[in-house]
């Protein structure tokens, strides 16, 4: 079965790809693969963890700020070159997305995509993963961590990969990198800083998202390199449309609220997590579970 969902989902994908410049929409793409349009939004949402229709808004969406920044197009014509029936439609969304007007965006001269196209792992998922799977990452590992990057850009916005390289290479030689691997693709990566107790990039494959990966890496920092810290992070603030659940995701890992902040000119917020205490620790290890199975 999960063989036959991906190639179903990645079809559906090449389709919006081709189609970037209409008007999309889940029945559009089910009637032209000639599939159920519940089966294939069952089927999308549960790989991916987007729907096809944010998935698709995100794409087009991403292609359009491309155009604004490196062509002189108006923006009328990139609103209906992306599948918006008028300038102000195009210009809310955007604006709830990239948190400037279209306008403003193209002033700045700064491109950065909020989705770019997810390629799928064809091969069975390996099911049996836990956190002493995690390692510390090496040079060699840095062209397979960018690849993921790329594909989970969604989770961080401004984020300039130039930089994002430079920094890479210090964490891995600081021993503040760890990877996940299933066989020859990284599906999990984290930088963190141990004096301060804060993770500074997280990413998890998409098709991995939903079988607890994150908790994975959170249980290798709270159990074994910082133990018996407050563990930080930022995220989206609520209600920011951009958000493609990582903001619920660490609430339901037990993050709470705390600042507000802007970072790079986007506005974030700081959550926490309180340390483990050592009863909490020994269950953990005593109970240690690898990902569940469920698909």
């Amino acid at each position: 079965m999960q063989g036959q969902a991906v190639r179903i989902v990645s079809q559906a994908i090449r389709y919006i790809e081709e189609h970037l410049h209409e008007k999309m929409d889940l029945d559009m793409v089910a009637s032209a693969l000639h599939y159920s349009k519940y089966h294939l939004h069952r089927i999308f949402t549960k790989t991916i963890s987007l729907t096809i229709h944010d998935y698709a808004k995100r794409r087009q969406l991403t292609e359009a700020a491309k155009i604004l920044v490196f062509s002189a197009k108006p923006i009328i014509e990139i609103a209906l070159m992306s599948g918006y029936e008028s300038q102000q439609a195009f210009t809310d969304i955007f604006k709830a997305m990239y948190k400037t007007s279209p306008a403003q965006f193209r002033e700045t001269e700064n491109f950065y995509p909020l989705q770019l196209e997810i390629y799928l792992k064809e091969e069975l998922i390996k099911m049996d993963l836990t956190k002493d799977n995690i390692k510390f990452a090496t040079p060699e590992d840095a062209d397979d961590w960018m690849e993921l990057v790329s594909l989970t850009i969604d989770g961080y916005p401004c984020l300039d990969t130039g930089d994002y390289t430079a920094n890479l290479h210090q964490y891995i030689a600081d021993k503040k990198a760890l990877i996940l691997r299933d066989d020859d693709m990284a599906i999990g990566v984290m930088g963190f800083s141990p004096d301060t107790g804060s993770i500074d990039f997280l990413a998890v494959h998409p098709q991995y998202r939903h079988l607890g990966i994150t908790k994975l890496f959170l249980d290798k920092l709270a159990d074994e390199l910082l133990y018996g810290k407050e563990i930080t992070l930022t995220t989206y603030r609520a209600g920011d449309k951009a958000d493609t659940g990582w903001r619920e995701e660490y609430r339901r890992l037990g993050f709470a609220e705390r600042e507000l902040l802007v970072e790079y000119g986007y506005p974030t917020q700081r959550f926490v997590l309180p340390p483990k205490n050592k009863e909490e620790t020994r269950n953990d290890r005593n109970t240690e579970k690898p990902v569940s199975r469920e698909l």
